[in-house]
């Protein structure tokens, strides 16, 4: 068998039945179905490529991914992760805006540059130039409303404890990156950097800017620091900043990503939550950490 096609269900939304899995068998012309997680997550092992677009069409309107890889070298060495909307739920930057008075304003340059509407740099410059003068306390009080998305303590957890490095790249902020790694673990953090005076946002970010470039070379380096080939890479993100990144990764998925975003990634979650991505690696729910 060259190729794995692994099926996971949205855990609050319903389950995985064994209907729907033989269904999906069929279709890829599939053979021996391993259970990774009971009702949650499938793979079916494949003697070719499935048709994914086939697949996907098949399972319209179900709240339940599917994800193609080849079935040597699933199980990935380096993780790269963008962080808002991905490993956390919020939007740090517009939330910041909130506090500003200009949370809708901020809020939809935020989306048209996500969308690859915009020059993420220069969108970004833009943002923090309209937060000049906001107290840094609002820094804090964006922090205590930071909501991790479920799964992320595991994938990272559980990709370290097989020796994978890990990575939080972000287009956001080094104040929330730094914390967010440390508090799931990761090795490394990247990011940019919100200038102040002390007590307030002097509108401008420490240039050079992380952008898509940026995260793309961050990836080429960590696979030469660490011996590794690109096929061993995973990377996850939500936005067109990710879109490099996602590319020349072994395995990049697409997490509940803008539309230019799911439309070009090769792996896309929709449904289910960041253990989607321990799944898609062959790992039971039993090994998880």
């Amino acid at each position: 068998m060259t190729h794995v096609l692994t099926l996971v269900a949205a855990r609050e939304a319903g389950s995985l039945p064994a209907s729907i899995i033989q269904q999906t068998r069929d279709i890829a012309g599939g053979g021996t179905v391993t259970t990774l997680s009971p009702n949650e997550a499938a793979e079916i092992a494949c003697e070719t490529p499935p048709d994914l677009d086939l697949i996907l069409h098949a399972l319209s309107g179900l709240p339940i991914d599917a994800i193609s890889t080849p079935a040597e070298g699933r199980r990935k060495n380096l993780l790269i992760a963008d962080m808002d909307s991905t490993i956390i739920a919020n939007e740090t930057l517009d939330e910041l805006a909130a506090y500003a008075g200009l949370g809708e304003k901020i809020a939809a340059i935020t989306a048209r540059a996500m969308n690859g509407e915009l020059d993420f740099a220069a969108a970004l410059r833009e943002r923090v130039g309209m937060l000049k003068g906001l107290s840094v306390d609002a820094l804090e009080r964006t922090w205590e409303g930071i909501r991790l998305t479920p799964g992320a303590r595991e994938l990272v957890a559980t990709m370290k404890a097989h020796g994978a490095f890990t990575a939080l790249v972000s287009g956001g902020f080094t104040f929330f990156t730094r914390r967010v790694a440390t508090r799931l673990g990761f090795d490394l953090h990247r990011a940019n950097e919100l200038l102040d005076d002390g007590t307030s946002l002097v509108g401008l970010v420490a240039e050079p800017i992380l952008d898509r470039s940026a995260k793309l070379a961050t990836l080429h380096e960590l696979t030469r620091q660490h011996g590794l080939a690109l096929t061993a890479s995973l990377a996850v993100g939500d936005g067109a900043n990710d879109l490099d990144m996602l590319g020349a990764a072994g395995l990049g998925i697409a997490f509940h990503a803008k539309p230019i975003v799911a439309s070009a990634a090769r792996a896309r979650v929709d449904h289910g939550d960041l253990r989607a991505l321990l799944f898609a690696q062959g790992y039971k729910a039993s090994e998880f950490v």
